[in-house]
């Protein structure tokens, strides 16, 4: 493929971090880079716990893990999202229960979710904790979802991994519920190659996630573990990589801002639809998916259109209720209409990178554009 996805954009500050790294030696998991990033992480959100981990996943597991949840508990998590948001779940020994979207952000449904905590209420078993993700950088109804959570008493995870730089009413996506996390991986709106961050609400849950982030080592002088711990922290390498990327993350949403923008205008005539922003939020855009039902044209056609031409493209996720590793779990919808599924077939993402030149964007954009063309000439 000549034009991707979604690439690494690098600021060129990551460098000189990495080589601090090297000429200190530190080069494990610990050391001045990573205390840095966590800081520094930290301040861009204005949410004072951070924990830097080896990914997102990691993160999404001590999440769980100092929320208490363990074999035989339920979690509710969004449908329509990537498995990693959801296999955490099955780490811990716990059930999924998946919840449908919404038709504005895509993401949870409110009334799905509160229809599911009225029949776990019912049944005297609420779920350990909900999960709600930020799917594509596009905030939740992250509102009317953590009033429900409270209502109910039930803890609210958010998987901001593909959502750092996004806000509701000026707070950072990761810090509105009780714990979130981010992704650095390769693809996201920055990366450390590899890496993640926890965001906690306080420093016993940090000390405790830290405890099992590195083997839960006991305070002993030879090593002593009373629990399972894990390898999970992000080593210093990596974290350099993080602080120069995160010098330009406000850079890097305004470009993919301007890509949806671009997108949006230049559709326009083929009917197209899109993750709406709620009110007092804003998006980061990290990848511009688009509904295709409206439309004359076919996420399959478009996709194989695009391919030709050398450009990445991707169905929006498969929701988990449809993934076969998941096909005994619950999945709660309102009225019966799947929205996910629907969201699925019709959706596709398009190449979304910062570094996206006007050119490779006008690149897809045509491609789409004669596609639609050729598809018309064919029904005639």
């Amino acid at each position: 493929m000549n034009i991707l996805l979604s690439k690494p954009h690098m600021s060129g500050r990551e460098m000189a971090y990495i080589e601090e790294a090297f000429a200190s030696n530190w080069i494990a998991p610990l050391g001045p880079n990573v205390n840095a990033f966590e800081a520094e992480v930290a301040a861009y959100a204005d949410h004072p716990y951070a924990l830097a981990t080896s990914s997102g996943t990691a993160a999404l597991h001590l999440a769980l893990l100092t929320l208490g949840v363990g074999t035989g508990d339920t979690v509710f998590c969004q449908s329509l999202t990537f498995v990693a948001s959801v296999n955490p779940i099955r780490y811990v020994g716990a059930i999924p229960v998946f919840i449908d979207s919404e038709t504005t952000t895509w993401n949870m449904s409110p009334d799905a979710l509160r229809k599911a905590l009225v029949q776990a209420a019912t049944k005297g078993k609420l779920p350990k904790a909900v999960i709600v993700v930020h799917l594509y950088g596009v905030v939740a109804k992250i509102g009317e979802i953590r009033h429900i959570c409270r209502e109910f008493s039930v803890p609210l995870i958010e998987d901001a991994a593909e959502s750092l730089g996004s806000t509701w009413h000026g707070q950072m996506t990761g810090t509105i519920g009780d714990i979130g996390f981010y992704s650095f991986n390769g693809n996201k709106i920055i990366t450390t190659s590899g890496g993640g961050m926890l965001m906690v609400p306080n420093e016993e849950t940090r000390q405790l996630a830290l405890k099992l982030a590195t083997q839960a080592r006991e305070d002993a002088p030879h090593y002593e573990h009373e629990q399972v711990g894990y390898n999970y922290r992000l080593s210093n390498v990596s974290a350099g990589i993080g602080r120069g990327q995160l010098e330009v993350i406000e850079q890097r949403v305004q470009a993919r801002r301007r890509v949806f923008a671009r997108y949006e205008h230049m559709f326009r005539q083929l009917g197209t639809t899109y993750q709406q922003e709620v009110p007092h939020s804003r998006a980061n855009r990290w990848l511009t998916a688009m509904q295709l039902d409206q439309t004359d044209l076919h996420r399959d056609t478009v996709m194989e259109r695009l391919a030709s031409a050398g450009i990445e493209s991707r169905p929006v996720w498969k929701p988990m209720h449809l993934q076969p590793v998941y096909r005994d779990a619950e999945y709660v919808t309102v009225d019966g209409e799947d929205v996910s599924r629907r969201l699925f077939e019709n959706g596709i993402c398009l190449p979304s990178g910062s570094d996206l030149t006007l050119g490779e964007q006008q690149q897809v954009i045509q491609t789409v554009l004669d596609t639609r063309s050729i598809v018309t000439e064919q029904s005639v």
